[in-house]
This record gives structure tokens, sequence and C-alpha cells, in this order.
């Protein structure tokens, strides 16, 4: 083996050459080891190669530092964080369930006293129908935790909990971090129809996902801006969700194909179908009250 890496790098077989023999026939002392580091920084060109058999042996140190954060600080924006909540409700109850959040809802997001904002409500009307998805936006987990505490003391929210559950078939959450290329949007009326999509990844796979999604969105961003972009924290994990807004379903189709006739889109599906188990589509119709709508 050395022989082949002599042959491609002059420096590796000068360093080669030097006779190791006699290091290796007693363990290296404290004081050895601090001389020749002392050594190795008074000669870059020597520093250089040692860092290179170390990386050929051991890894990349920088590749190490990168595996070793997590996830949220490689790729979320760190700033907020975000709730997503999913009713689904019985076909009989839907306009109750309608003036009940209608009614509770703006008074929790509009509370100064909350550290929360409520960045829509929508009903779906293409996908799991009687459904109906809430995105809240949080100042961090402990804007979560003081929202949440204070909530749970309020005796007019402990009332809506107990209309609200009669009204239901089942709920569920997922708190979530935006993507750092990838802000929520502020609130904005459209007067269209938005789309929720929903990816769930193969474990361990999220940075590759992120990667690859990140060049293929400025293919997007040429026909329409994009609404947001959560990956999962707590929930359903290995979860990414992304949202967007059309006029209505036919300028929906008519950007999809142009994404596609689009140079690097095809190649983003691609790359990134492969890290999918399963994903969803689901049609969105903002209720009335809903900051995006």
């Amino acid at each position: 083996m050395l022989s082949r890496i002599n042959k491609c790098s002059p420096l590796l077989s000068r360093i080669s050459a030097r006779p190791f023999h006699s290091s290796l026939q007693r363990p290296f002392s404290s004081t050895l080891i601090r001389q020749q580091k002392d050594d190795d920084e008074s000669d870059p060109v020597k520093g250089r190669a040692n860092e290179l058999i170390e990386a050929v042996l051991y890894g990349s140190k920088k590749i190490k530092e990168i595996e070793n954060q997590t996830h949220s600080k490689m790729l979320a924006r760190g700033k907020y964080v975000h709730e997503l909540q999913t009713h689904h409700v019985k076909p009989e109850k839907i306009e109750e369930y309608i003036k009940l959040v209608s009614t509770h809802f703006p008074l929790i997001a509009n509370d100064p006293l909350n550290s929360v904002n409520l960045c829509g409500s929508w009903m779906i009307d293409i996908g799991k129908l009687d459904t109906f998805v809430h995105i809240w936006e949080y100042k961090g987990y402990p804007g979560h935790k003081q929202t949440v505490d204070k909530l749970n003391k309020d005796p007019a929210f402990i009332q809506f909990q107990r209309e609200l559950r009669p009204l239901l078939i089942s709920r569920e959450n997922s708190m979530m971090l935006e993507f750092s290329f990838w802000q929520t949007s502020p609130p904005l009326v459209t007067n269209g129809i938005f789309e929720l999509r929903k990816y769930n990844l193969k474990p361990g796979r999220l940075l590759e996902w992120e990667t690859e999604w990140r060049k293929g969105l400025e293919c997007r961003r040429q026909f329409c801006e994009p609404v947001g972009a959560w990956f999962t924290q707590l929930g359903d994990l290995n979860t990414v969700y992304h949202m967007w807004t059309y006029p209505d379903l036919q300028t929906r189709k008519r950007t999809r194909e142009d994404a596609w006739n689009t140079e690097g889109w095809s190649e983003t599906v691609y790359k990134t179908v492969r890290l999918v188990d399963n994903m969803n589509s689901y049609i969105l119709r903002p209720l009335d009250f809903s900051p995006l709508r």
C-alpha cells in the first residue's frame, strides 16, 4: 500500500522513507508527543503531510465535526419553533367546529402575553377530507412552554378544549423547525389555494434531502414563491413538509409542468425521490380568519 502512496505523492514518499522502527519499540511518552507536535507546527510541510496521513487512516476532522452537529443546528433557522396541528372532525360537526376555532384561535394568537403567532388555518379539500390543519409559530421552545403553561391555566381555553373534544374523531401534532433557506411567509392574502406536501424520509437521509432540495428550489422559485418548509423534531419523525400557494388547480398544473422543463428540476426529483419512503399532497382551503389565505 505504501508503495502505491509513494508513487502518487513525493511528499508522502519522503515521509515514509524515514525510519519508524526505533519509535515503535516502546510507547510514546507525553514529552515525545509534545515535541512531535511542536516540530509539526514549526514545519508546515511536515504538518500538512501528517494531516493527510491522519485523514486517510482516521477520516477528515472537518467531516467529523459536521457529523457531530445536530440536524437542527445545521439545517434550521433556529429562531422559531412551529407546531403543526391536525384535527379530523366528525362530518356532522364541521360547521360547529369552524365556528368554534374561528372564535378562539384569533384570541390565542392576538393575546400579547402569549409567545405565539398563528401562521394559518386550513380545511383539506383534496386528501384527508373533514380534516383541518393549523400551523403555529412559537418564539423558540421557551415561547412554547410559556404559552402552553399560560393557556392551561386560562378558564376560557379550558372551556374551549371541553367544547372541542366532542367534535373530533382524532387529532395529532408535530413540532417542526424551518429550513434555513426557506423562511415561513408572513401573513398574506392570495385568495388562492394552498398545497401542503408531506414526505416521510428514510431514517438518516434528511441532510442529503436538504442538500438536493436546496438546489432544486431555485428552479421552482422562477414560477411561484413557496410559503414555507419544515422538518419535524417531535411527533412524526423523519418527516418534511413544504407548502405552496396557487390561484387555482390549473395554474398549479401549468407551474409544475414549467418546472419540469427547467434545467435542474428533473435531477432534483431523481436525487430526492429515492430518499423518500412515502409522500402525500393535500389541497387546502384557508379559513376566513387565517393570516395566510
